[in-house]
């Protein structure tokens, strides 16, 4: 398990941002740490995302940042010139792939059926995003799916909010779940980073009282 997939694993739950404006990444970035969940996943589907990226983790080092919503590799190699430390896809892109394991880059594909799961076990992966994860079935489906693959692990995103992601993880097969209960949209556009370091504080709260005292210095990955 390399240490960026550690670092995950012990922080529990990644928000998913979808940041419109690259200037709000420097506040939203501070609120995320303050309220214990120093990580974020800046989808790559806006224009101030490789902005948001680069000032994340030029301004917070102490910070797991990664890309999400990437399709192509270019857009791996962009996002991870700007500093991204992982690559999340919403669907497992053969060439994505490949072309993130020939650069040593850690790349967490999605899937959402058994094909895509041994289609990234045939990439050497054992860590897969599954999407969208309540839409396909929830944890429900995820349990019954990973029985013939003992050896993965799931990032769960889609559909994940503050009253369900408890059950998921508790469940141990769950390496982390994907979020953005907590950097809801309007709550950026409003610049309410109280509320969101009130959500974010609640959240690890959770993934503590789930998985034990997860600190950010504890995390592997931030000290590498």
């Amino acid at each position: 398990m390399n240490e960026i997939i550690e670092g995950i694993g012990q922080i529990g739950i990644i928000p998913v941002l979808v940041i419109e404006d690259a200037e709000d990444a420097i506040p939203l970035g501070r609120a995320l740490i303050d309220g214990g969940l120093p990580a974020a996943e800046v989808t790559f589907r806006t224009k101030a995302a490789e902005d948001a990226i680069r000032s994340l983790s030029e301004n917070y080092p102490e910070m797991l940042v990664g890309a999400g919503t990437v399709l192509t590799t270019e857009q791996v190699d962009r996002a991870v010139e700007a500093g991204a430390r992982f690559i999340v896809s919403p669907g497992l892109n053969p060439k994505v792939v490949d072309h993130c394991m020939e650069k040593g880059i850690t790349i967490i594909p999605g899937t959402c059926n058994p094909s895509n799961i041994e289609e990234a076990l045939e990439h050497g992966l054992d860590v897969v995003k599954f999407f969208p994860a309540e839409a396909a079935g929830g944890l429900k489906y995820i349990r019954a799916v990973a029985a013939p693959y003992t050896g993965v692990r799931f990032m769960p995103t889609g559909g994940i909010n503050a009253s369900n992601v408890r059950e998921y993880l508790e469940y141990d097969r769950i390496l982390a779940c994907g979020g953005s209960w907590m950097v809801k949209g309007e709550l950026i556009e409003s610049g309410d980073y109280d509320r969101i370091r009130e959500l974010t504080r609640e959240a690890a709260e959770l993934v503590r009282e789930i998985r034990g005292c997860v600190q950010k210095q504890e995390c592997m990955c931030l000290k590498a």
